[in-house]
């Protein structure tokens, strides 16, 4: 049963990561949908991971100091040196750092608003582990809107949108678990969405991944304290369903927008 997510990663072996940033003290990488950043008991069998291919890529150590779901694509921070590394854990953790996100989700959101809504802490197994809620807050902008002739639910049309997302909170699976409380979940999201609208992005569309990604983090940089903003290209799935809904005139565009609107809020 096709359902549109945790795929195996677009990277073939003796590919490189593409590198948005690199500098003395750190690197940006743009991760492909379907890698994990690192060993994790998410999936024992993987045996590739950004973390090692990024090593043997640039011949030297590297240290993540934050992380992005499997599925989920985008920019991805590592430190050169472990000073640096603590720095920029701390700037992450401390919700010092700008994060912009594209998605696609179910139907039709409203055209800005924020989502509040505690989340109870995730185990590796995805299980709620005990004890309190945490607050977690995800700002939304939704860029575009598509209605399509086709009965998938109980509706007798099927509405979409490509939605801008800045959480506020680094709780785990957020977004995807915020979007999904709202009843708007991410397409190709096999654990929180719905599986008839995945399959129908995957069989019609070519589209078998999460549709989240990170296109812009905006933090200090750990040794010069000057603000950084680096910018992803969230993948030709995004370009195409742009084109396809005409969301944008192209991926790029919709890049752009998040960029200038993540940069008026700052």
């Amino acid at each position: 049963m096709i359902e549109g997510v945790e795929r195996s990663a677009d990277l073939r072996a003796g590919e490189h990561l593409p590198v948005l940033h690199r500098d003395e003290a750190l690197v940006v990488v743009n991760k492909p949908s379907g890698l994990l950043v690192h060993r994790s008991p998410v999936d024992r069998h993987e045996t590739r991971f950004a973390l090692q291919l990024l090593r043997d890529q640039l011949g030297c150590r590297v240290y993540p100091v934050h992380r992005l779901d499997k599925g989920t694509s985008g920019a991805l921070v590592f430190a050169l040196d472990r000073a640096s590394a603590a720095t920029l854990a701390a700037a992450f953790a401390g919700r010092a750092v700008g994060k912009t996100y594209l998605a696609v989700v179910r139907g039709w959101p409203a055209d800005a608003g924020a989502i509040e809504h505690p989340l109870v802490p995730l185990t590796d197994d995805y299980a709620p582990k005990s004890g309190p809620a945490r607050e977690a807050r995800t700002e939304f902008r939704t860029l575009g809107r598509t209605e399509l002739a086709l009965r998938v639910d109980r509706y007798p049309t099927s509405r979409y949108a490509l939605v801008q997302l800045r959480p506020d909170t680094g709780r785990r699976h957020q977004l995807r678990r915020h979007l999904a409380h709202v009843s708007h979940p991410i397409i190709g999201d096999s654990t929180y969405g719905k599986g008839r609208h995945n399959r129908l992005f995957a069989e019609r569309y070519g589209v078998r991944r999460l549709m989240l990604a990170c296109v812009r983090l905006e933090f200090d940089h750990p040794r010069t304290g000057q603000r950084l903003e680096v910018a992803a290209d969230p993948g030709p799935e995004f370009e195409r369903l742009a084109r396809e809904f005409a969301w944008q005139a192209a991926t790029g565009a919709a890049v752009q927008c998040a960029a200038d609107v993540s940069r008026a809020s700052i």
